[in-house]
């Protein structure tokens, strides 16, 4: 089996560091290239990804002989003319290109650069995603700020257009929080939520799936008037309502379950869980399997819950779709699932005790017990 390379490795390595001096030396002559990747090089080996990317735009503003303005412009025109020509072949870019925005965060944070800066980033976006740096600008300059953004809203770029929703989300993953009302965006979001691109769309689910984790009572007023105006929005918008729902979906919301057809006291019931072992080991798989019937046609969601205590005592829940589906009164629904046990880079499993429920259109069904050994 291939030996899986580290993100940090494929973002930026050598031979993508050569590349941005070259890209940057065609258009700025006195760019000292060689010594612009001799500086990044020396550190790049033992540095993590956010690393790697704060490393090579302060080379970028150590190297170029230019600063202010002047030093925008060379950046910006470094680039091919299109993400296209550049290779890329995603919407959210190639990693090749993330210092650049990172660089003019750092760099061109200020008054005098500021509208350049912003029109910057709105470029910038279309080769490497650029809401990390954007959400600096809206900490220093939020009226600005958001006055670009609501400019990027109505950009002819798709990925621009994201920009909007995906700076402004309430709790953008791996970037610093931002100071503005968890609602703020929402006017972007307006405009953004039936866009003709699935990438916007999606952005506005995931901004949507954030407020929802303090106001789940406005994301629900809002997707029913979202609803409510677009009668023809059919198959996008659920998809993107049940993005943006489900985490309360996982926590059994039940007003979640009711909005997307699915009703919390459906004619139901479901066999005990039945387990092939109940005793496993981290890398194991954990099989199970029930029915389900129901004395009347019945839309479900079902989900399974796996419980646990850490070592500090603290409980833990981790939730998992299973299936989707209309049960039907002269029909048996299976519900089955082969689950592998394994520790993830963000969550541990810690030998012990464990359980495993049913969870039905927000319901819980009665648990079972199982083991995970010590390695």
């Amino acid at each position: 089996m291939t030996e899986k390379v580290p993100l940090k490795e494929s973002a930026l390595n050598a031979e993508r560091i050569a590349r941005i001096a070259r890209e940057i030396r065609a258009i700025c002559p006195r760019f000292d290239a060689e010594g612009f990747d001799r500086s990044v090089m020396a550190d790049l080996p033992r540095l993590e990804l956010s690393a790697r990317i704060a490393r090579t735009s302060e080379a970028l503003h150590t190297h170029l002989p230019v600063t202010g303005p002047q030093a925008l412009d060379v950046i910006l025109r470094s680039l091919p003319p299109t993400p296209e020509a550049a290779g890329i072949t995603n919407d959210f870019g190639s990693h090749i290109y993330s210092p650049h925005s990172d660089f003019v965060a750092r760099y061109h944070r200020t008054t005098e650069d500021l509208d350049q800066a912003l029109a910057a980033l709105a470029r910038l976006t279309r080769y490497f995603s650029a809401e990390v740096a954007a959400r600096h600008f809206l900490n220093t300059y939020p009226d600005e700020t958001m006055k670009a953004v609501d400019s990027w809203a109505s950009d002819e770029d798709h990925r621009t257009r994201r920009l909007a929703s995906e700076a402004t989300r309430p709790l953008l993953p791996w970037a610093p929080r931002i100071s503005l009302p968890a609602d703020a965006a929402l006017p972007i979001l307006e405009r953004l939520y039936s866009d003709t691109s699935v990438y916007v769309r999606t952005s506005v689910a995931n901004h949507l799936h954030d407020l929802a984790t303090t106001q789940p009572d406005l994301v629900l007023d809002t997707l029913h008037r979202w609803k409510a105006s677009t009668p023809t929005a059919g198959k996008k918008f659920d998809t993107l309502a049940r993005g943006a729902l489900r985490g309360r979906l996982k926590a059994g919301w039940p007003p979640a379950y009711a909005f997307l057809g699915y009703a919390p006291d459906a004619p139901i019931s479901v066999t005990p869980l039945v387990l092939e072992r109940a005793e496993l080991s981290d890398g194991e798989t954990l099989s199970f399997s029930a029915e389900l019937t129901t004395t009347a046609p019945a839309p479900v969601d079902v989900m399974f819950v796996i419980s646990s205590t850490t070592p500090t005592g603290k409980p833990r829940e981790k939730v998992y779709f299973l299936r989707r589906a209309t049960a039907e009164p002269d029909e048996t629904l299976p519900l089955t699932k082969q689950h592998v046990l394994r520790s993830t880079a963000t969550v541990k499993l810690h030998p012990g005790p464990h359980t495993i429920a049913l969870q039905i259109n927000g319901r819980r069904f009665p648990t079972a017990a199982f083991q995970v050994r010590k390695a």
